[in-house]
């Protein structure tokens, strides 16, 4: 039985982020179905199989006080899980951030907390 609690240590959002991704001379234009500080999950066209190296592009679009701008994050990811789709048109891909420096860790977490319900800590009963 699912309580619908988020059990991962970095937290999801289903958003639709302008993605590139490039592995072994093809490079791909997609969007992003959910994306975390440590990966992402997208649509390709051609199979890309599980373990391969590839270097991304994700486009942020952050709200400041003066307006909005937009972040690009250049890293390098592994592909950890590649699915096909039912009606061929193309593959569900699961990637592993595993060349992203702090800075651009933090990026991303600025742009998912953003969308994210506030928590508020427990209140404490001085009784």
């Amino acid at each position: 039985m699912t309580s619908g609690i988020e059990r991962r240590n970095h937290p999801r959002l289903e958003h639709k982020l302008p993605f590139k991704v490039a592995a072994n001379g093809y490079g791909f234009s997609t969007t992003t179905q959910n994306v975390s500080c440590v990966g992402a999950y997208c649509r390709i066209k051609k199979y890309i199989p599980p373990f391969t190296k590839v270097a991304i592009k994700l486009t942020l679009p952050l709200k400041k006080e003066a307006g909005k701008a937009k972040r690009t994050i250049d890293c390098e990811g592994v592909i950890v899980r590649t699915e096909d789709k039912e009606d061929k048109s193309g593959f569900n891909i699961a990637i592993f951030f595993n060349r992203i420096n702090n800075t651009q860790r933090k990026i991303i977490n600025e742009y998912i907390d953003q969308f994210l319900p506030q928590r508020v800590s427990p209140a404490i009963s001085l009784k």
